[in-house]
């Protein structure tokens, strides 16, 4: 973790026109099915940010033949038939490719053994883990916890229950190599999924590939094991949850963002908060191939976020500029990201002088007399990025190891300099 500390500057007049990345949640899917297809695969507009790379590394680890251009990729698929790597597979704090390659371990040949950095270690695994042991695979964890070992060769199929409110990512991972279970896949979900928008990407990256896949509310899901993936041309959408956080910015400081490379259509879930923004009261402007916010004064909101649970550090910080209280609710799922989400968010927005209140599974935001601190990331590139734009309001903010962003959004500081004053 980095020593270095950024003063954020703050700005009166916030005008930009802002490129948000690749999308790093379509980049991770797209990889695992064109690893598994029968032929190449040309990834276009393809995420650089850590945790893909982290991916890529990775799956070359598997023995994946992956050649990175400049803005794509070339994967020559496996048709589901690979060895398991000859060693340790440490994926940092890459949670959607620890989850992945659970599931795509159990189709290697022999014992693949994955670990990630000591807060990736604290992230819970265990219901994907007894997923896959109720389908005969032999997987050991660290009591639900990676370090976690996988015997491959013996993913056999059929019925499969799964707890999926942790996490929709440990439903992604199971379906994501469904194709290639020895019988046809039913996923049967034990209560609600967390998430669902995520699980929406990935049906879509599988149908593209030639999978079969049916799903019945969102509750039952039928994968064939007949129809595989075949290598095709996928094009990386820019990332949403990107975006969320330059809106906020126009948000607070009652400017204009422009973002564009990005359709108000698209399948992220994340692009809804546009109309989280504008039921706080900001206008917003959608086009063809980009989306327009200008702020005003904002209110208050009584809000589910289960759906976005990404935005919801951009959300809170923004409540805390807003006139009236924010509940944001039923997100729970927050205690398990690469930081307890809600308890970071309820320390870091104390500093800056909001009054907090949570639950379980809601955070209430209590907006009072604001001021600047130093922001604690946890090395967390959301709380990083979210804590950021309030820094253009509260002089002086300053953001601990803003490297962090890398995660998801490596070019987050560029874009974010032209928000902040020029003076």
């Amino acid at each position: 973790m980095s020593n270095e500390i950024r003063t954020i500057k703050t700005s009166e007049d916030v005008d930009a026109i802002i490129r948000i990345p690749p999308s790093k949640s379509y980049t991770n899917r797209a990889l695992i099915a064109a690893s598994l297809a029968d032929g190449v695969s040309t990834i276009r507009n393809h995420s650089k940010s850590d945790d893909s790379l982290l991916l890529i590394s990775a799956l070359k680890d598997f023995g994946l033949s992956i050649i990175e251009y400049e803005n794509h990729l070339e994967v020559t698929g496996t048709n589901g038939i690979f060895p398991a790597p000859s060693k340790e597979i440490n994926v940092g704090n890459a949670g959607t490719a620890m989850r992945f390659l659970a599931t795509f371990a159990t189709l290697a040949a022999g014992k693949t053994v994955l670990t990630g950095d000591e807060q990736m270690n604290k992230r819970p695994i265990n219901d994907l883990i007894d997923a896959l042991k109720s389908n005969g695979v032999k997987c050991i964890s660290n009591n639900g916890y990676p370090p976690i070992q996988i015997y491959g060769g013996n993913f056999s199929g059929g019925r499969i229950n799964l707890d999926a409110s942790i996490s929709s990512q440990f439903l992604s991972s199971l379906l994501l190599s469904a194709p290639y279970a020895k019988r046809q896949v039913i996923i049967h979900i034990n209560g609600y999924i967390s998430s669902i928008p995520y699980i929406d990407m990935t049906l879509h990256t599988m149908r593209s590939f030639g999978a079969i896949v049916e799903s019945i509310d969102m509750k039952t899901f039928t994968v064939s094991n007949q129809d595989r993936y075949i290598g095709h041309e996928f094009i990386i959408e820019s990332d949403a949850s990107s975006a969320t956080y330059f809106l906020g910015a126009a948000a607070i400081t009652k400017g204009k963002i422009i973002i564009e490379n990005i359709s108000a259509e698209s399948l992220q879930g994340d692009i809804r908060f546009l109309k989280v923004l504008s039921e706080m009261g900001c206008a917003v402007t959608t086009h063809d191939d980009s989306i327009e916010i200008h702020g005003s004064e904002l209110h208050g909101i009584d809000i589910d976020m289960n759906e976005m649970p990404d935005c919801v550090p951009t959300l809170a910080v923004v409540a805390g500029f807003a006139k009236g209280s924010t509940a944001i609710r039923n997100i729970s799922h927050l205690r398990f990201k690469e930081t307890d989400r809600i308890a970071a968010l309820e320390k870091e927005l104390t500093k800056i002088g909001v009054k907090t209140e949570s639950s379980k599974d809601d955070l209430f935001i209590h907006p009072q007399k604001l001021h600047s601190a130093v922001i604690n990331t946890y090395n967390d590139h959301r709380i990083a990025m979210s804590f950021a734009i309030a820094g253009l309001k509260l002089e002086g903010l300053k953001i601990e190891n803003p490297g962090c962003v890398k995660k998801s959004f490596p070019t987050f500081w560029d874009e974010f300099i032209k928000l902040e004053s020029k003076e």
